[in-house]
């Protein structure tokens, strides 16, 4: 059944002030989420903080239940904290490394999960170490199949990388890393998949599995979540503590929770953590098969469209390509081209070298233009982009 694109456009605020080809940076919200974090924070400045919190806790609850569909993991695998990073970070930060044990990532890792890859290499004496690209620019398996040792003690992989279409196979990685992983933890970044298209942590195989709610999910800035799988939450130490990860049980020892909200901290922003919720179950309402397959073809599209563009050169990777279309123009500063676009209220952003510097760098790339697409965007707008582009190269 074809998706009702002018429906989520009327529902969207957003689609009649501007042409919206940032979604991978933060997509514009249905107004079910809008209303549903305005309608929080009015009765918080109603009734009070705390009393607000606790009338309306069936909903802030509701959150979990929504990613657990999401991702098809059980409510109590999941913790809902402030932004992807942050959930990127508890997760790896809890790892236990020394020296010795091995960290094997992607090419294509996004500059946050890399330093602090770095920092942690520097502190515990383990070692990071890239897994080559196969000749479509994604993780090459089979590679990575031959890296994997007894020393290995994770391997971390972004689903889709910030800086382009490519999408990795994270399930067929996820059956070389159980199969033959020796025990190594595997940690996905879902930042930008998340909403995209669909996701099922049982078939990818992952232990660990972040994500944010401003990107593809289309929820309020502010908000993300981690999957801990119920199996491994033994064998991870959260870098830090309050009193709503753990209970002080006696004046020398506390004890952690049960579930993965040990990775939570106790003050949040419930309006948000609502608005998450509201905006996962309205993706779910629409189909991620659904979403992905019109998402998917959009890009597909404005990849088509803009290399018959003169002095455009397209410079996404990857077997499968997904929403996020990258390009140059011959003689245009990728910023300029930027600011020329928001005066014709067209939204895109750039990505730099450092963001992604193992992938860039050897292609001889120090900024791109990032246009990225999701379901309410339309054909017509494509082509109103393609025509704002080639007027200005």
């Amino acid at each position: 059944m074809p998706m009702d694109v002018q429906r989520a456009r009327a529902e969207t605020p957003g689609c009649a002030e501007v042409l919206h080809f940032n979604n991978a940076g933060a997509a514009l919200m249905p107004r079910p989420v809008l209303e549903a974090v305005t309608e929080h924070l009015e009765l918080e400045a109603r009734i009070g903080g705390y009393e607000a919190a606790n009338r309306e806790a069936a909903r802030w609850e509701a959150t979990y239940d929504a990613i657990a569909r999401l991702i098809g993991c059980g409510r109590d695998e999941i913790a809902v904290v402030e932004n992807a990073t942050r959930a990127w970070d508890m997760a790896f930060y809890a790892v236990p490394l020394g020296p010795g044990d091995r960290v094997l990532t992607a090419r294509a890792e996004y500059v946050s999960n890399y330093l602090a890859l770095l920092q942690v290499a520097r502190r515990t004496g383990a070692t990071v170490e890239v897994v080559p690209s196969d000749e479509m620019g994604q993780v090459d398996v089979e590679a990575l199949r031959r890296m994997l040792d007894g020393r290995v003690r994770l391997v971390a992989i972004t689903h889709v990388p910030t800086n382009g279409g490519l999408v990795n196979p994270v399930e067929d990685i996820g059956r070389v890393v159980r199969d033959h992983g020796h025990g190594a933890l595997y940690l996905v970044d879902a930042c930008q998949s998340a909403g995209q298209l669909p996701l099922d942590v049982t078939r990818i195989g992952c232990d660990l599995l972040s994500a944010t709610g401003r990107k593809f999910l289309r929820g309020p800035r502010g908000t993300g979540f981690l999957y801990v799988r119920r199996a491994v939450l033994e064998r991870l130490e959260p870098p830090f503590v309050d009193l709503h990860a753990a209970t002080w049980v006696a004046a020398d020892r506390y004890a952690w929770r049960p579930d993965a909200r040990r990775f939570e901290n106790w003050e949040t922003n419930y309006a948000t953590k609502i608005g998450l919720g509201v905006a996962v179950a309205y993706a779910l309402d629409w189909g991620l098969e659904a979403i992905w397959e019109r998402g998917r073809a959009l890009g597909a599209l404005l990849r088509r469209r803009l290399a018959e563009v003169p002095g455009v050169r397209v410079h996404d990777l990857g077997a499968v390509k997904g929403c996020i279309v990258t390009f140059t123009v011959a003689g245009l500063d990728p910023n300029d081209l930027k600011a020329a676009l928001l005066q014709r209220r067209i939204n895109v952003t750039v990505s730099l070298v450092e963001y992604a510097r193992l992938d860039m760098e050897p292609r001889g790339l120090e900024a791109m233009v990032r246009a990225s697409v999701h379901y309410y965007n339309t054909e017509d707008e494509v082509e109103r982009f393609v025509t704002a582009v080639r007027a200005l190269a």
